[in-house]
This record gives C-alpha cells, structure tokens and sequence, in this order.
C-alpha cells in the first residue's frame, strides 16, 4: 500500500499530470479508498507552490536580475498585469488553477502569480484553493468512471488491466 501512496503523491507532484493524474491513479488502478488519495493528491499538489516559487524568487534575485533585458520585461510587465491583479487576483488566480485542464495546474499558477509580482501569502492560498476546486471535479468525475456512469475508453485504454 505504501508503494501505492507512493505513486499517487508522485504523480500528483509531477508538472505533467499533477492532481488530474494522481487522482485516478489511485483510485482506477490501484484502488485506493477515495478519501485518502483525494487529500494525498490535494496537499502535495498545493505543497509544490513553495519550491516553484521560492525557487523562481531566488533564482531572479541571484541571476536573472543581472540581465537588463529581462529585469525590464518583468517589471513591465508586472505594471501591465497590476491591474487585473489588483480586479481579479486572489480568485482569478484560484479559477485558473481551479479549472482542470492542461497548463492551468499549480505549477503555472505559481509562475504566473510570481510573474505578476503577488503577494506568496495570498498567492499561496489562490493556489491552494485552486487545486481544491481541482480536486473535487477531479475526483468526481473519477468516481463517475470507477461507478461506471461516465465512460472514457479513450483514456489510457490499456490502463486499467
């Protein structure tokens, strides 16, 4: 079972198919209680926010700000985006991480609220609540496939033997 646990946090960590993947390998293959993956998939997916970035912050303050260039475009464009972060920020970020779709996970919801220069407190919990929206229609759409309600046999074909 620990070997399972295993799978499932490292698929949900991973950039590619974060909580989307980690969720219904839990639960479709190895058929683990719902629950536990569900709040295994959810912290560890929103628990990656603090070394993407803090990592993006320290690798700028040692390195990228040395490059006119790049120190410019970012501080354009984190005066462009004030704007909308200062609108739509706190759950505008939550919505965009929320929706769960190629490219809108915790990794680019974390990039993007670096790039925009917010807060990592209110970031963090953008993101995190973001990744519980995820999670949920995630999960319920996994439980609709497990109880056979909903079929997608385009998905991995070969994956649930």
């Amino acid at each position: 079972m620990i070997e399972k646990i295993a799978w499932v946090l490292l698929a949900s960590v991973s950039p590619i198919s974060e909580l989307r993947g980690g969720i219904p390998l839990g639960i479709l293959k190895y058929e683990l209680d719902p629950l536990l993956v569900f709040c295994i998939a959810v912290i560890a997916n929103a628990l990656i926010f603090f070394p993407v970035f803090f990592a993006l912050r320290l690798f700028y303050d040692k390195l990228l700000y040395r490059i006119p260039l790049f120190s410019k475009y970012l501080d354009s464009l984190r005066k462009r985006g004030k704007p909308k972060v200062d609108k739509y920020g706190f759950w505008g970020l939550a919505l965009f991480v929320g929706v769960p779709l190629p490219l809108t996970g915790a990794y680019t919801g974390t990039i993007l609220a670096w790039l925009l220069g917010m807060d990592w407190r209110k970031a963090f919990l953008a993101v995190g609540v973001g990744v519980l929206i995820a999670g949920i229609v995630v999960l319920l759409i996994t439980l609709l496939i497990r109880l056979g309600i909903l079929g997608v046999p385009w998905i991995l074909p070969n994956w649930l033997d």
